[in-house]
């Protein structure tokens, strides 16, 4: 089977929202920059515990570990926004709040990935990439 999709991003939010609905606590990946700075971006909010990256031997892995053993998974929801069909930009005046603010949106900017209150206090805009709570 190949490890190849043509949303990879989408790919990584599905196995992370399939991991949490049968109760694992870890995921493994292919790695890439932008799923790397996505599961940052999740572990600075403090969504998920931790984020590493190892060396196998063919590739690199992103190894993302949800939650703890005795510790309910903190994502409610992850959905994707933007998709390689269709693309979903925005200005930093159009930023969503997700949740009233309890939730976050990843906006790819020209600054690289960040957080959409992150990008709102920048003035910049970009693509939406996913909303999480």
């Amino acid at each position: 089977m190949s490890t190849t999709s043509t949303d990879p991003i989408a790919d990584m939010l599905s196995r992370i929202r399939n991991a949490i609905a049968v109760r694992k606590t870890e995921v493994l990946l292919p790695h890439s920059k932008v799923k790397e700075a996505v599961a940052g971006l999740l572990q600075a909010n403090n969504f998920i515990d931790r984020v590493s990256v190892t060396d196998a031997t063919i590739g690199k892995t992103l190894h993302v570990t949800i939650n703890g053993e005795d510790s309910n998974a903190r994502i409610t929801e992850i959905k994707r926004l933007s998709t390689p069909g269709r693309r979903y930009y925005v200005s930093a005046k159009d930023i969503p709040a997700v949740k009233s603010g309890r939730g976050i949106v990843i906006v790819s900017t020209s600054k690289g990935m960040m957080t959409g209150e992150q990008a709102k206090a920048a003035g910049i805009g970009g693509e939406l990439i996913c909303r999480v709570y």
